[in-house]
This record gives structure tokens, sequence and C-alpha cells, in this order.
């Protein structure tokens, strides 16, 4: 297929509507698409001005999205029932038009929490304009989706989409953005009591691991391009998801993540144990030497495994098959490097992606196990509303879904940005090395906010 200019392909794609005037498809939703030499992603996606606004790229160089506007923007005040799943398949998702349209979107940690006000307990897209990349090749997907009734409405609204199209620009530059003031939820003497609480026999006996997290406001001197910073993000770790949302003007969350909750091709499922962190070294000596010694640490490697236990627990009622690496690898990031296991899954006809979401999300490596009574105490005595932190971010389709736990994130507001980490708390786990941990998971981000 010739690639176009993005200008002639968008020509093309009002040509296209022209013709659907005089022949509507059958199906409820079309999505048009022409292959296209597609300018830098997320450099077209900060020039736009059309909201919703969804960037998505797979870890290690995968497939990259840059969409914007909805055909259909689904606000959910709770995570629908596996019915009502099945019927928004039905309506925008179907297999059998062949069109590969996807939701894209999240659900948050905690359903029993208050939602954040722009992102609800979860909320999916069906993109207006989606620019899709894998390695070379490129394409701008323009979607409709309505009713014979409205119909003429809705070529309107695809009109005046690519109407509203802006020309794509060089990101806004990362200047400094001095932090003037910050806050700490919860602060480090609260902290040391929530570990002390979690550690104590009597407490983990019955719950063995709860995973504490910590929210940091930032005043700042200037406040950054959330998608400059996404960017700089990305380039300092390649390996991780990254992905971003801005439902409404001046609410950005974004999130360079190095957890897959799981990919699903088919029936065929991969997720993963990723729990367990130590720092990087400063030669490659050194960075071996801490790595080895992450695999042969006992709390590290504990931690590890209770997740592997209950991700395998959690997906044997609902797959044929489920395999496991028996021994974890490293994943190595920019300032940390993780303990890894690789879980593989033969799911059984009929489970669908509502099924998978409730039984792996949060994750142990988020929230703790067992889940309940892990998820009780933060909810009670964290201290703040997580959100979309730690939650599960990615996109819905048909044949192939994928979502990414959204940890390292930062949620930008009109006047500050806010930033969160996490660290698993077991029998053994010592205040001061977890609240180090939770300073070395923001080193990275920390240091592009700064300008460094």
């Amino acid at each position: 297929m010739t690639e176009l200019s993005l200008t002639a392909a968008v020509e093309r794609l009002r040509l296209r509507l022209d013709q659907l005037q005089l022949h509507r498809p059958a199906f409820r939703c079309l999505q048009l698409s022409e292959a296209v030499d597609a300018p830098p992603l997320i450099a077209w996606l900060a020039a736009q001005q059309q909201l919703p606004k969804v960037y998505w790229r797979g870890r290690r160089d995968g497939e990259e999205i840059a969409a914007i506007g909805a055909a259909q923007d689904l606000y959910l005040p709770q995570m629908p029932s596996t019915e009502r799943l099945d019927r928004l398949y039905g309506d925008f998702l179907r297999a059998d038009n062949h069109e590969d349209l996807r939701l894209y979107g999240g659900i948050a940690f905690d359903p029993k929490q208050p939602a954040w006000p722009e992102f609800g307990q979860a909320r999916f897209v069906l993109p207006r304009i989606e620019l899709r990349r894998q390695q070379q090749e490129a394409e701008i997907r323009l979607t409709l989706c309505g009713n014979a009734e409205d119909w003429e409405a809705e070529l309107a609204q695809a009109r005046q989409a690519l109407d509203d199209l802006d020309r794509v620009a060089p990101l806004p530059p990362l200047g400094p953005a001095h932090v003037l003031q910050r806050a700490d939820t919860p602060q480090w003497p609260r902290w040391q009591d929530l570990v002390q609480q979690v550690t104590h026999p009597s407490f983990a006996e019955d719950t063995p691991k709860v995973v504490l997290a910590r929210e940091s406001k930032l005043q700042t001197s200037a406040l950054p391009n959330p998608w400059t910073v996404l960017h700089a993000w990305q380039l300092l770790n390649p390996g991780s998801y990254q992905y971003g949302f801005q439902f409404a003007p001046g609410h950005t969350f974004i999130s360079c993540s190095p957890e897959r909750l799981y990919h699903r091709l088919g029936r065929e499922l991969s997720t993963e144990a990723l729990a367990g962190t130590t720092t990087r070294g400063f030669s490659e000596a050194e960075d071996q030497a801490l790595a080895n010694a992450l695999l042969n640490d006992g709390k590290n490697s504990h931690e590890n495994q209770l997740v592997r236990e209950h991700i395998e627990q959690q997906l044997t009622p609902l797959s044929e098959y489920v395999g496991v690496e028996e021994s974890p690898t490293i994943l190595k990031l920019n300032h940390i490097q993780h303990l890894h296991r690789g879980i593989r899954a033969e799911l059984k006809a009929g489970v669908n992606d509502l099924q998978l979401l409730q039984a792996l999300h949060p994750t142990p490596a988020v929230g703790g196990l067992p889940r309940d009574p892990a998820m009780s105490f933060i909810r009670q005595r964290e201290g703040f509303e997580r959100g979309w932190y730690a939650g599960a971010c990615g996109y819905l389709g048909s044949h192939e879904s994928e979502f990414s736990v959204a940890i390292r994130s930062a949620r930008f507001a009109p006047d500050h940005v806010t930033l969160y980490a996490g660290a698993g708390i077991v029998s053994d786990s010592d205040a001061e090395a977890e609240w180090q941990e939770l300073n070395n998971k923001l080193t990275t981000v920390l240091g592009i906010l700064n300008g460094l």
C-alpha cells in the first residue's frame, strides 16, 4: 500500500466520507484507514486541541498509537458486568466486521475508593481519529459510529474532526521546572507506623503482603507539558510501556510502566510476575553484583513468589493450560531493576476480558495478599485516593487486548503535578529501605521535571 503524506491522507478520508453519504455501511461502527507517512506521533498528539487524547506504546519499541476525539466515550462510574462488556463488544468491537476497532482507556485501582472526577472508575474511548505505527508502517484511521437515524450527524462530526486537525509541531521544550514545594502522603513518620503495622507478626500471619504507596504532590516553578515529559521518559526507559490519557483540559495521566497486566491474542494470554526491586550500578560489574544479590535475596524472592502463585491460582479456572517460568530473571530499567517471571496461558473458550481483569487486577505487586484484607488496609490507612495509579490501562479489542499496570505514574493538574510510587511490604521489610525504594522509583521522572 502506497504511503501518503498526512495532508493527502486526510483529503482521501474526506472523499471517502462523501461516498458514505450515499452508501451507509451495514455495521454500527465503521473505520476508514489510509496508509500514511506519519509524523512523530507524540508530537502530533501534543499539537492537537481535540479531546480526549490517548497515547499508547508497547514495551520494547512496540506498536505506537496516538488518538484524538471520540466516536464513543464510555465514562463508567463502576466496572461493567460481564454481560454489559459482551454488549459493548457486540456494539463497538464486532469480530465479524474485521475493522480491528479498539477501546482505549483504563480502570481505577480500587472501585471502593472515590474516583478521580475526570477519569471515573473506568473510562474507555473509541477514538475518532487514530494514528497507528507498527515498525516502519503507519496508517491514519477515522471511525464513525452511529445508528441510521443519526448517520448524517455522525458524518458531519467526522468531517469536523478532520477540519479541526492542527499541524504537527515540535514538542514544547523541557525547561527546568524546579520543585518549589513538595507534599508527601503518607509522610515519613506515618510511613514508619504503617510498615510497623504490616510487619507485625499478628498481622503478617494472615496478610503476608501489603503494597503501600506514596503520592508526592509537587508545586513547580513552571508546569511542563505532560507529553514532553512522557517522551523524555520513554527515551530513558524504552523497555517499558508508555501511555497517557487526557479527557479534560489541564488534566492528564501518564505512565512509563515496566509491568504488563496481560496481553491476549485470541485465546493465548501472556502475563508476568514483576516484584522485587534493587537499584542499578554505576559500573557493569556493580550492576551485575546488584542483580545477583537481588536474585539471591530472600525477601524479594519471597515477594515475587507470592505474586507468581497468586496469578497462577487466578488464571487456572479460566484456562486450559497455565505455564510459569520457574526461576525469575532480571528486568533492567534506567535507575532500578526488578525480578521478573513470564506466565503464559491458553484460555478456555468464551472467557472475555472482563473476567481477566477481575481475576488479575489488582495484582499482588500493587495491592497485596490476600487481596481483600490488603486492599482494605490500603483503603482505610494509606491516606490518599489512588485513582488510576496502580490501575490497569490499555485497550480492548475483539481479537486482541492488552493492559499494563499503571505504576511509575504522574498526574498533571492545572497548577501542580503528582507523582506515585509503591513498595511491597512483607514480614521482614525495613521501613527506611522501603522509603528509599520509593525515592529510587521517582529518580527518573524527577530528573526529567528538573530538566536534567
